[in-house]
């Protein structure tokens, strides 16, 4: 039986604590035919004497480090490209990932050009936090580009997609997380599948990138609202509308030109009843009630010259 070589591209940045938990969970995969492809964001602490340590005893470990600092999502980027396999997983330094993930994965990809899983939330001590990702959102399979236009449910941790994906979706925009973008872009090009088994155990802790469960933690995010957060949403649909695979380009430039009169306008008719002809697809990843979903839609009315937006 034929294995095609499968790339883990690892990412790195002062993950001492918990790296070496994650790569005995990498290099004990049961797929036969693997690569671990990692770059370190310029570590400060242990975690590059680490990963040559592993190097050395695992000849499939490939360690590279950045001449400086390029952040997360650029860092993956320079990861993926790097990898040689027909099919390219990530990983982050601080989950425990399933002996069988990618034996599985690579089974069921099949016609699909990306596939996730489920993921198990676990605290900063590994203890399970009983809770998994499709607690918290519909998890979608299938070709239709919209239930990414506003959400997503596809994490960076849980996929593999083919390497023939990145013709399309490198280099990785601006305003927009790179699983996210991924996940667009495949479904744009091919379809995306889904495998409901928790296959990674997702450390939640105080210097996690997202904070999916909204712990409590020393310093929070700010939310934006108003004008900021139009101009956020703005950005995203910039991005996405100039994909240029897009399988139904006038939708998003339609979209994008309603969204778009929410700075300069005091009622947005039009947006609001666009969004509920097609809410059904645009919100289909939320597992908010119908009505909470409605409100979501109607409070589109109010554009930025209104209070309430």
């Amino acid at each position: 039986m034929v294995h095609p070589l499968v790339s883990i591209a690892l990412c790195t940045y002062n993950g001492e604590k918990y790296l070496a938990e994650q790569l005995d969970s990498l290099v004990g995969q049961d797929y036969p035919n693997l690569e671990i492809i990692v770059v370190d964001d310029r570590s400060s602490d242990s975690t590059l004497i680490m990963l040559e340590d592993y190097a050395a005893r695992y000849p499939f470990i490939k360690v590279f480090q950045n001449e400086q600092n390029l952040g997360y999502i650029k860092n993956f980027e320079k990861a993926i490209t790097l990898c040689n396999g027909e099919y390219i997983a990530l990983a982050d330094q601080d989950d425990r990932w399933d002996l069988k993930k990618i034996s599985m994965m690579v089974e069921q990809l099949n016609g699909h050009q990306l596939i996730y899983h489920d993921s198990a939330f676990i605290d900063q001590s590994g203890k399970p936090l009983h809770k998994k990702m499709s607690d918290l959102l519909h998890m979608y399979a299938g070709n239709d580009f919209k239930p990414f236009v506003f959400f997503n449910c596809v994490s960076g941790h849980a996929c593999l997609f083919k390497k023939a994906l990145t013709a399309y979706a490198l280099p990785f925009p601006k305003n927009l997380f790179h699983d996210r973008w991924l996940a667009y872009v495949a479904t744009n090009v091919g379809s995306i599948g889904y495998i409901d088994k928790c296959l990674v155990n997702y450390r939640q802790h105080e210097s996690s990138d997202t904070n999916i469960l909204k712990l409590e933690r020393k310093e929070t995010k700010k939310e934006l609202h108003g004008v900021p957060k139009i101009k956020k949403t703005l950005d995203e649909l910039e991005v996405l509308l100039n994909f240029g695979h897009n399988a139904d380009p006038g939708f998003l430039q339609k979209l994008y030109r309603l969204y778009a009169k929410r700075l300069t306008s005091f009622l947005c008719p039009r947006l609001m009843f666009f969004l509920f002809a097609h809410f059904g697809s645009l919100l289909y990843l939320s597992k908010k009630s119908t009505l909470s979903k409605l409100n979501f839609v109607f409070k589109h009315l109010w554009g930025s010259k209104l209070k309430g937006n």
